[in-house]
């Protein structure tokens, strides 16, 4: 069974660099797209086309998930040698046959072994988030959100610049369905009498201001740059 989402959470990193200290921090860089400091054009043969600045979706879900069930199981344990088998309920479980070589190592005073095949009585509890960029590839989420990275207004924001946003490619029942399959990934195939329960914490819209240059260099190559304006980091 599988609860409601909350209200989805839009929020917007405020830039920590402006439009000047990313024209520079993408002078410095610029020959990166083109080849090595080696083998590459020199900086005056390239110059920056365009810079703009783009709010890029990271689309964010947190969850829980719980079940019980029942899991075929073997268990081995040690008994004496003059053990032949071992009676648990109404079942009856004999000993191991040994092989031959175990015959001549071990002789009559090594311990048998009796394999066990019963089956467990599961409870399982996990929670966990997962992260996907607006193009819909799984990523790691390296920021804190607090007062101090959010812009106050994260909607009235975005409003209007639409050419400047990049959503996300995933839907949130689509993320909400990959969260549930990686908190139940290791949960075995062969059980009976399965009950789950799979709750959407929250889903947060992320959205990441991001310089990208257009970049020309020999015979009209074009390279892109792009600069991570919350972190203030090529990317």
């Amino acid at each position: 069974m599988a609860r409601d989402a909350h209200d989805v959470r839009i929020v917007v990193l405020r830039t920590e660099m402006d439009e000047d200290a990313a024209a520079a921090a993408i002078e410095r860089k610029k020959t990166k797209p083109f080849g090595t400091v080696l083998f590459g054009p020199g900086r005056d043969e390239i110059r920056v086309s365009s810079i703009r600045v783009y709010y890029e979706c990271l689309l964010r879900a947190s969850g829980k998930y719980a079940a019980e069930y029942y899991r075929r199981a073997k268990y081995t344990i040690s008994v004496d040698s003059n053990v032949h088998g071992v009676m648990i309920g109404d079942g009856m479980f004999p000993v191991r046959t040994k092989s031959r070589l175990e015959r001549v190592f071990v002789g009559k005073k090594g311990k048998n072994k009796v394999d066990l095949n019963i089956e467990d009585h599961v409870f399982v509890e996990r929670e966990s988030d997962i992260t996907f960029d607006h193009h819909g590839k799984e990523s790691k989420f390296p920021y804190k959100l607090n007062s101090s990275t959010m812009e106050n207004y994260p909607k009235r924001l975005l409003e209007g610049t639409d050419s400047k946003v990049k959503r996300s490619s995933m839907t949130h029942g689509e993320i909400a369905k990959r969260l549930k399959h990686k908190l139940k990934k290791d949960l075995e195939g062969e059980v009976r009498d399965l009950e789950e329960e799979f709750t959407i914490r929250e889903i947060t819209e992320v959205y990441v201001p991001v310089y990208e240059a257009r970049l020309i260099g020999p015979r009209k190559k074009v390279g892109i740059l792009r600069i991570d304006a919350a972190r203030r980091r090529m990317i």
